[in-house]
C-alpha cells in the first residue's frame, strides 16, 4: 500500500514537470519538498501583446455623441459584466480608480481592449472594429468627469472618495504615522 502510494506521488510530480510543458534543467536546482514553484510562471499562452505597440491618440475625442455610443457599446458588449454597471469593479477591476495596472492613456485602455490582458480580460480586437474600441475607449476616460454621460449619483455616505491607504500621505490623513 505504502509503496502504490509513493509510486502515484512520484507520477503526479512528473505530470506536473511535464504535462505543464516545462522541463527541469540540470543547471536549475531541485526544489524542495519536490514541487517546482508555480509563482511567476503560466500554463499556456497568454493574452495581450509581446511586443511594444504604437501610441496613438483616440481620433474620436470627448465628444458627447461619442461617449454616450461609448457607454452604449460597453452595455451592450457586457463589459459591466465584470467591471459593473458604472464600471466601479466587480470580477473585474474598476475603471473609476486613479490606480491602473496597463496605464490610462488612450493607447494604453485602447490596448487592454484589443489585445487582452493576463488574469480575465479577453481580447476584443479580432471581434470589434478598431472605431468602437476607440468609443468605448473614450466612454471609460471620461469616467468621473463632467463629460461622463449617465453618472452614477453621488455616494450620501462618502461624498467624497474615502483616502486610499496604499497612496502617499494616506496613513497621515488616516490618524496613522
Amino acid at each position: 500500500m505504502r509503496r502504490s502510494i509513493a509510486i502515484a506521488a512520484a507520477a503526479a510530480l512528473m505530470l506536473l514537470n511535464v504535462g505543464c510543458g516545462r522541463r527541469q534543467d540540470a543547471s536549475e536546482p531541485a526544489p524542495a519538498g519536490g514541487l517546482p514553484p508555480l509563482a511567476g510562471r503560466f500554463i499556456g499562452p497568454q493574452p495581450g501583446p509581446n511586443r511594444p505597440l504604437a501610441q496613438a491618440s483616440n481620433p474620436y475625442g470627448m465628444d458627447a455623441n461619442v461617449l454616450a455610443e461609448g457607454r452604449r457599446l460597453f452595455i451592450w458588449f457586457n463589459c459591466y459584466g465584470c467591471h459593473g454597471g458604472r464600471a466601479g469593479g466587480g470580477m473585474g477591476p474598476s475603471l473609476r480608480d486613479p490606480d491602473w495596472l496597463y496605464g490610462n492613456s488612450d493607447q494604453a485602455i485602447f490596448n487592454s481592449i484589443a489585445e487582452g490582458r493576463q488574469y480575465g480580460m479577453p481580447a476584443w480586437g479580432t471581434k470589434l472594429p478598431d472605431e468602437q474600441m476607440w468609443k468605448i475607449t473614450a466612454y471609460i476616460k471620461s469616467m468621473g468627469t463632467e463629460a461622463e454621460p449617465d453618472a452614477p449619483p453621488a455616494n450620501p455616505v462618502f461624498p467624497r472618495a474615502a483616502p486610499n491607504p496604499v497612496l502617499p500621505g494616506a496613513q497621515a490623513r488616516l490618524g496613522g504615522g
